[in-house]
């Protein structure tokens, strides 16, 4: 299954998660911290929750939510990559429904001249098909 096919199918979607971490690699940003940003999309198939109007059926929003929170008021990072990677690799850890994530890290409030809404980073990770998986050798 390649990426285009993934990002056409169902999916959870939270959009303008605000919190206040200590990310970066100035020492004025781990001491005063700042605002990130985050948008988050979690692929997986919605169908039977659809038909079923069950939570137990899907993944709670609030769920992916508590691991965004903790990731970006936890312990700090020097990269948004590195925020963004750990915020993907622990939900899809958790949830073994969801088969692809995009994490979208944003910095509001950085030092640069000019005007903008924020910069930042965005990834996409997928879990492995089971063909993906090397064995050990």
């Amino acid at each position: 299954m390649d990426v285009d096919e993934i990002v056409k199918g169902d999916k959870l979607i939270l959009r303008g998660l605000k919190f206040h971490g200590f990310h970066g690699v100035k020492p004025e940003e781990n001491k005063l911290g700042q605002k990130f940003v985050i948008d988050m999309d979690a692929w997986m198939d919605l169908r039977t929750a659809g038909e079923s109007d069950s939570l137990s059926d899907t993944v709670s929003y609030t769920g992916i939510y508590r691991i965004v929170k903790e990731v970006v008021e936890g312990p700090p990072h020097n990269l948004l990559e590195s925020v963004a990677h750990r915020i993907a690799t622990i939900t899809l850890t958790k949830f073994s429904q969801i088969s692809s994530v995009r994490v979208k890290v944003g910095k509001p409030h950085v030092a640069v001249h000019g005007t903008v809404d924020y910069l930042g980073v965005e990834i996409f990770r997928r879990r492995p098909t089971p063909t993906e998986v090397i064995a050990p050798t």
